[in-house]
């Protein structure tokens, strides 16, 4: 039996693709918690419109997510914090700072989608990067300063 997938399914295949499953598989499980449908030429219609529009959406989503990244690729943002002995942080500097000193900017990112590895505790210039979107992302530079 021939059925169009609704959402994805793990080890099965992504949401769009029209694949060969047993008729009661199909009937019994993907049916009816509405994860296919059958691959009639009207739903195969529907599911083509989708996917166009799906890409569409995509691409748009992926203009803007370059856009933020030329953006955040210009900017530095310093960070001041308060050091010991030998200029070692007293902890260190977290995503969450980084994301605020971003938006002070003008540029509104999630503190998830900044990923710190190492943690930063040492002072110095630091290349940071930033996930816009799925395949997107940016360099971010900060430079981590002695308060005074």
């Amino acid at each position: 039996m021939k059925v169009i997938l609704s959402r994805d399914v793990e080890k099965l295949g992504a949401a769009g693709d029209t694949i060969e499953v047993k008729s009661g598989y199909g009937r019994n499980y993907l049916f009816p918690r509405n994860l296919a449908v059958p691959a009639t030429k009207a739903n195969l219609n529907a599911i083509d419109t989708i996917r166009k529009q799906q890409e569409l959406r995509d691409k748009k989503n992926r203009r803007a997510a370059e856009v933020v990244k030329d953006r955040i690729e210009k900017l530095s943002v310093s960070v001041e914090v308060l050091v010991g002995e030998e200029d070692k942080l007293f902890g260190s500097v977290t995503n969450a700072e980084i994301a605020t000193l971003l938006k002070a900017e003008g540029v509104d990112v999630d503190k998830r989608a900044i990923s710190i590895d190492p943690p930063i505790k040492a002072l110095g210039m630091y290349t940071v990067p930033v996930q816009i979107a799925k395949d997107v992302v940016a360099e971010l530079k900060v430079l981590v300063i002695k308060k005074s």
